[in-house]
């Protein structure tokens, strides 16, 4: 316990209507979590019970958390198109090695607007034959529209796969100015 009473491994949690659905916001002592995409109360369900289970602990509504509260903030403000970098701590317990290397690359050269591809940014984490690999990394994401892997796609101007549905990966690339606004 620290010092307000509060359990040192706490996992709080939050839905945040957006653009694209809504998403569920999770978040440690250390930082931003989880971010998942179509969170209707089933898919819901389902990644906590899976956050339970790689965390060790229960995660807690509690939308009105401090350790959520910038997280919100940040994601609302995105989608309203008032920002473009996000600015969080990030709790990577989640995801390892090769995949968090990659993520990590990512989250930190690719900005708003832009788009790299798969092979790109397997030679920018130095194992140029990973491409694949770095698709691997891409699925595997715990904190995807944070941690933008909706800017990745295909050397030959492929959009490339992505979790939370191709449709959302063109509202977010068009969010950001990549793609036209789709016309309906």
């Amino acid at each position: 316990m620290n010092s307000d009473g509060q359990d040192e491994q706490r996992v709080v949690w939050a839905v945040v209507g957006t653009d694209i659905g809504p998403l569920l916001l999770a978040a440690t002592p250390d930082g931003l979590v989880n971010v998942v995409f179509h969170a209707t109360d089933a898919v819901r369900d389902k990644a906590l019970e899976r956050l339970a289970a790689r965390l060790g602990t229960q995660p807690v509504e509690a939308p009105g958390s401090p350790l959520l509260a910038e997280s919100i903030r940040q994601v609302t403000a995105y989608f309203a198109g008032e920002r473009r970098d996000f600015e969080l701590p990030l709790d990577w317990s989640l995801i390892s090695g090769f995949n968090r290397q990659v993520l990590r690359e990512l989250a930190a050269g690719v900005p708003y607007g832009g788009v790299v591809g798969y092979g790109d940014l397997a030679r920018r984490v130095g194992q140029p034959g990973a491409a694949q690999a770095v698709g691997v990394a891409m699925g595997s994401n715990p904190l995807p529209v944070v941690v933008p892997c909706h800017r990745v796609v295909e050397s030959d101007g492929g959009i490339g796969g992505f979790g939370g549905g191709l449709e959302t990966k063109r509202r977010l690339l068009a969010l950001e100015g990549v793609l036209p606004e789709p016309l309906f």
